[in-house]
């Protein structure tokens, strides 16, 4: 697989963009994960220096703000400008160009370097560096890192998903297919809307585990839990790269139409309701 070595930056960008779509799913493993995922450790890292003091401010949407969003967004944004300086990147913590600019992207990185930050600010460790390649409309790689507990999940298209602990060696997940006649559902800790209270009261037998960010989605991914309603808003960056990692483990996520999530379609980066879950047989709107 041809590399150059330049000023200590890895060119492959020109190996990217020359492949084939088919080419490009099967090798894009090989090429950019086992970096990615050294990316994602060095934004942990900066989290985590900031764990023990830090203020908080508040977004002009009114979601809150920290020291830590912004160092690990930093430290992501330079190091994939600099593993491939073609790729456009989009962060939850930078203005985000115009749909006519964006809907011209072929490919480009999806972050969201801190999910979470309410879990953050409550010191409960549920929080996530998220990283996602989206490849025209859908996710094709993903990263999703809890720096607290030491957990690493990730996927690239048709490679499968693992899970990393600690030091422990990676092991391939995938999610549980056929539901238990009680189900395991995994629950927002922080937004309980009136809906997502309907949707469980609908289901006949259930029960909840609260959790935070994008690991609720790596819940149903590992088959601990079967269903992630998520009927609240969320953004893109929120989703795509859970999304990449439940779909090589099996599940789907999916909008409340049974319509899997795609990325980049619209003006706005709002994601609609959804489901994330692993058995495919049943109808999960009928719940709503």
């Amino acid at each position: 697989m041809p590399h150059c070595w330049q000023n200590g930056v890895w060119e492959i960008t020109k190996y990217i963009f020359a492949m084939s779509q088919s080419t490009y799913q099967s090798d894009i493993c090989k090429v950019l994960l086992d970096k990615v995922i050294k990316i994602a450790y060095q934004a942990g890292k900066g989290i985590m220096e900031a764990y023990d003091c830090f203020s908080v401010e508040s977004k002009s949407d009114c979601t809150p703000l920290t020291e830590a969003d912004l160092a690990a967004h930093r430290v992501i944004e330079a190091s994939l400008q600099a593993l491939t300086p073609g790729i456009p990147i989009l962060s939850e913590e930078s203005r985000p160009p115009s749909y006519p600019e964006r809907s011209q992207w072929k490919r480009y990185w999806l972050i969201d370097p801190l999910d979470g930050t309410r879990e953050f600010i409550n010191r409960n460790g549920e929080f996530t560096v998220n990283i996602a390649l989206i490849e025209g409309n859908e996710a094709v790689l993903g990263i999703v890192y809890a720096p607290v507990v030491g957990s690493l999940y990730y996927a690239a298209k048709g490679e499968g998903a693992f899970k990393k602990s600690c030091l422990d060696a990676p092991v391939r997940i995938k999610v549980r297919e056929c539901c238990p006649e009680k189900v395991v559902i995994a629950g927002s800790r922080s937004h309980h809307g009136e809906e997502f209270k309907q949707f469980v009261a609908n289901l006949p037998d259930c029960r909840i585990i609260p959790m935070g960010s994008a690991l609720k989605s790596c819940l149903v991914a590992e088959g601990k839990a079967d269903i992630y309603a998520r009927l609240g808003p969320t953004s893109e960056w929120d989703t795509a790269a859970a999304q990449i990692i439940v779909e090589e483990a099996g599940g789907l996520i999916t909008d409340t139409h049974m319509r899997p999530l795609s990325y980049n379609t619209k003006d706005e980066l709002l994601n609609p309701h959804f489901f994330v879950f692993g058995d495919k047989s049943r109808d999960w709107s009928q719940f709503l």
